[in-house]
């Protein structure tokens, strides 16, 4: 009886182990399988795409040449070497990027208004129909589904070139962009003062105002600054089709093959993006940061 009780456990042991090994061989099975697929699937995409390699390799030399030039002076001297040659025209176009940032900031606050009036609307548990819902959720796609450059090109066509259309585009798309987000951030509120609130023949209204409002506030804040930071680059790039901003500028010098031109209006772009990107991170963190300690 002892040597019966002293071998049990051991068995035990040996059908565990096996079981792991086992186990074992079916993940690293699964995950061989998983990245054979990936990997076919991405050879697919790119035959279907037309991605060709050997063209990739035989003329990337000029992508580096190009480079190369947008980092010579016309005396063929590097950039860097004369500042005031490279950044002759700085007065011009940091008055142009302001123009960017005005037209950002406009956009995203006059879509984050939209978006905020929309989004209650669109939230599965504070719509007041199913087909309200449903018609608010369709426009928001449309909004964020056509590309803003698209938007901004239609409205040069209307309205003529110049800042106003690229307004109306950053407008339109962010009112969808942040609206789908606004939606998603009340539909995880928490609905228990909701009820408490309606109980007391409290107003559809009221109960937003007064029970879901402060529970998403911070996080509203928060996705619009992030938007915000989006759209500034998103403004740098309808200057391309003439809606104003500093990428008007840029697109003139590219097409006149101004080399140096293009390297100094991108770097003040790069810093112009960056500093805006940390100064928003900031006043998110301190957001959310005021948010948990409440």
């Amino acid at each position: 009886m002892a040597t019966a009780v002293s071998i049990l456990p051991a068995q035990q042991l040996a059908t565990l182990e096996d079981a792991y090994r086992k186990s074992v061989a079916r993940k690293r099975l699964k995950a061989a399988l998983a990245t054979a697929a990936f990997c076919a699937v991405l050879v697919i995409a790119a035959f279907g795409a037309e991605v060709n390699l050997r063209t990739l390799f035989t003329y990337f030399g000029n992508f580096v040449s190009y480079f190369d030039r947008i980092l010579t002076l016309d005396s063929g001297a590097r950039v860097w070497t004369d500042p005031a040659e490279w950044f002759w025209g700085w007065h011009k176009w940091l008055k142009m990027l302001g123009e960017t940032i005005l037209i950002s900031y406009v956009g995203t606050l006059t879509g984050a208004v939209l978006a905020f009036a929309l989004n209650f609307f669109a939230a599965q548990n504070t719509s007041p129909g199913p087909w309200v819902r449903f018609t608010i959720r369709r426009l928001l796609e449309f909004a964020r589904t056509v590309p803003g450059i698209v938007f901004a090109l239609i409205f040069v066509i209307a309205f003529g070139l110049g800042p106003m259309a690229g307004v109306l585009a950053i407008a339109i798309h962010t009112t969808g962009a942040l609206g789908k987000l606004f939606a998603e951030i009340v539909e995880n509120a928490d609905m228990k003062p909701v009820e408490g609130i309606r109980s007391t023949g409290a107003s559809w209204l009221s109960c937003m105002r007064f029970a879901v409002l402060p529970q998403v506030s911070a996080g509203y804040a928060s996705y619009a600054l992030l938007r915000f930071e989006i759209n500034v680059r998103e403004a740098s790039v309808m200057g391309f089709v003439g809606a104003g901003g500093i990428g008007q500028e840029l697109v003139v010098a590219i097409r006149k093959f101004y080399y140096s031109d293009v390297s100094a209006i991108l770097i003040t772009i790069i810093v112009t993006v960056f500093i805006i990107d940390i100064s928003t991170g900031w006043l998110r963190g301190r957001l959310f940061g005021k948010e948990t300690r409440r």
